[in-house]
């Protein structure tokens, strides 16, 4: 089921995948000097196999009859010597040419996904699995190298040396040369049959290994909590399950390739016995010499490996067509939010004239009428909406606090504002302008987040902080962390900032890790602020700290705030109650308190609590 999904994905993204080779012309176009340098070796290398049967049919002739001596024998064998100094030579530089353009596709194209990657919206990576982009940024673009690379290689000696052996053959028995040439078209029909099938299973094992993959990902992800509950046979059954798929599927493409090379194999053999024996006979008739018969079989042997490389060819080149096919259904889908543009769910006439951003943001937000709904797998079945007919306007410096039961849909508003997914209707305005006619990289240029779940490099504490900033001033970066109630906590520590935090800041607690993230985003001299729940998992003398630096914060910068403690949204100019992606009730926490609704009920169980516990 899992797999079929991912395969669902592939054949809904991108289009005219047929034309996936656009994606690395642009290298051979860009290094054209290289590979003509790395054919031109190539072929001479060719030529210079094809040169020493030549050479041997003399030493053959001379020997059989008696027509040579030593230093004649001398002779030939240092032309041998030579021509093997020289294959060696040339082998070497042609390797550096061609497989060195191999990697650096593999390196401009893994750079492209990446790049591209970033670009595509929140909602790509809600339907596409972590693996699956796992899978096309390694073993796919491993086939493409492969098949750029000792595809090309490969194409080049089956031309070259095929049509060139076939040649000298001709030269010295055109009759015999065409009783060879008999299997051909035999040949050329497998190639095309098989091709097509081993294409198709390529694409077939190239998504079981983005299954493979996830699932993987997956359960080390998920590995401690496997390890609490006890699972480890069922999830060890479950990738069992997956990895048997895998093999499955593989085997599948061994079984159309391995029917195929044998079969190339079989075409040359018989060549092979056809030259044994006719030109055998044409020996004895003295119609060929015992040279030209020893030259003959050696140039079979040079016509065998493109004959034979013809199947290995095909697997190889339609596993990295398979793969450009892939990576290309990533790069040709195009980003939901785009800069300078509307969301595609809005025609562009209803978003009035192009407007120009402000280069400096002040903060005033504005909220009109805007809905918002998740996409479901369900066409059939209305959309049930996240954000139903929201009315909200903040001013400059204005703190607002949003509070609401689970599934109201407090942080899909925050995920709004910079764009994360953009309205289905309404309009989010920031001064004045419609934030879908504004780059998403200049919005959040001017936005700070802290989300509700953490998250943290693996890396150290002052590079989660500052991110890439290496001149960050400190005592800008002392008062950040003072003012998130983190300054004590990194004294702790032996190697302080410099404290390295392991994988999504394994090493830190909950709370620990929710404090860096809000001196990230704090550091950051932005005019509007977004906090997820930023006190969730702190304790109440941590968050009282937290509280009173954000209130220093008042006037300077506007704030969003979503929070369960209602405590730390008492002092905010204005609470936002929502139910059900509605705002059910605003006003300070005075006027909430008297009204009896939800947030008066909340705030009474919440003072009742800390009473309690304080008892």
């Amino acid at each position: 089921m899992h797999r079929r999904r991912i395969e669902d994905i592939i054949s809904n993204q991108g289009s005219n995948l047929n034309q996936s080779f656009h994606l690395i012309k642009p290298y051979f176009s860009k290094y054209r000097l290289r590979i003509i340098l790395g054919l031109g070796c190539l072929i001479a290398v060719d030529f210079m196999q094809l040169y020493i049967p030549r050479v041997v049919k003399q030493a053959v002739d001379g020997l059989t009859l008696y027509r040579t001596d030593l230093p004649t024998l001398l002779q030939l064998a240092l032309i041998i010597l030579f021509l093997a100094v020289g294959i060696g030579c040339l082998r070497y530089v042609w390797r550096r040419c061609l497989i060195g353009l191999a990697i650096r596709v593999e390196e401009g194209l893994r750079n492209r996904l990446f790049i591209h990657l970033q670009a595509l919206s929140a909602a790509y990576y809600d339907r596409t699995p972590t693996g699956d982009l796992m899978a096309r940024a390694t073993n796919d673009i491993k086939q493409i190298r492969m098949a750029t690379g000792m595809g090309l290689v490969a194409v080049t000696d089956a031309v070259v040396l095929g049509i060139a052996a076939i040649g000298f053959m001709a030269y010295i028995n055109v009759q015999l040369t065409l009783f060879l040439l008999i299997p051909m078209p035999a040949i050329v029909l497998t190639t095309k049959f098989f091709g097509k099938k081993i294409h198709r299973r390529s694409q077939d094992v190239q998504a079981g290994f983005s299954t493979m993959t996830e699932t993987v990902r997956e359960l080390f992800a998920g590995i401690r909590m496997i390890k609490v509950h006890n699972r480890q046979t069922e999830t060890a059954r479950r990738f069992e399950k997956v990895s048997g798929d895998y093999v499955h599927l593989n085997l599948k493409l061994i079984r159309i390739t391995r029917m195929f090379i044998p079969l190339m194999i079989f075409f040359s053999n018989l060549s092979l016995a056809v030259v044994i024996f006719l030109g055998g006979r044409q020996t004895i008739t003295a119609t060929i010499t015992p040279g030209e018969f020893v030259a003959f079989i050696a140039y079979l042997g040079l016509l065998t490996w493109p004959m034979m490389a013809l199947g290995w060819l095909t697997n190889l080149i339609q596993r990295g067509r398979a793969s450009l096919d892939r990576i290309n259904a990533i790069i040709q889908t195009q980003p939901e939010i785009r800069p300078d543009s509307q969301s595609d769910n809005q025609p562009d006439n209803q978003l009035g004239p192009r407007a120009i951003p402000p280069a400096r943001i002040q903060g005033a937000l504005t909220l009109s009428n805007i809905r918002f709904h998740y996409p479901s797998g369900n066409q059939k079945q209305d959309p049930i909406h996240a954000i139903n007919g929201i009315d909200l306007s903040v001013s400059p410096g204005e703190t607002v606090g949003v509070v609401g039961p689970p599934g109201s849909g407090k942080t899909t508003l925050l995920n709004l504002i910079p764009r994360l997914y953009d309205v289905t209707s309404g309009v989010i305005r920031i001064d004045g302008t419609d934030i879908r006619r504004m780059d998403p990289e200049h919005l959040r240029m001017h936005i700070a987040s802290v989300p509700q779940e953490p998250f943290l490099f693996s890396g150290t504490i002052y590079e989660n902080i500052v991110f890439d900033d290496k001149a960050a001033d400190e005592q800008a970066l002392a008062a950040t962390l003072q003012a998130a109630a983190l300054d004590q906590t990194i004294d702790m520590f032996d190697d302080g900032l410099d404290t390295l935090v392991g994988e999504k800041g394994v090493i830190l607690s909950g709370g620990q890790k929710q404090r860096v993230a809000l001196a990230r985003a704090l550091f950051c001299d932005v005019p509007i602020l977004l906090l997820d729940d930023p006190i969730s998992q702190v304790d109440i003398q941590t968050a009282d700290t937290i509280i009173r630096a954000l209130r220093r914060l008042n006037g300077r910068r506007t704030i969003v705030m979503v929070s369960h403690r209602l405590s730390a949204l008492k002092y905010a100019d204005r609470i936002v109650v929502l139910e059900k992606g509605r705002v059910a009730e605003a006003g300070t926490h005075e006027q909430l308190v008297s009204t009896g609704g939800y947030y008066a009920r909340t705030a009474a169980i919440q003072t009742w609590e800390e009473g309690h516990y304080e008892h």
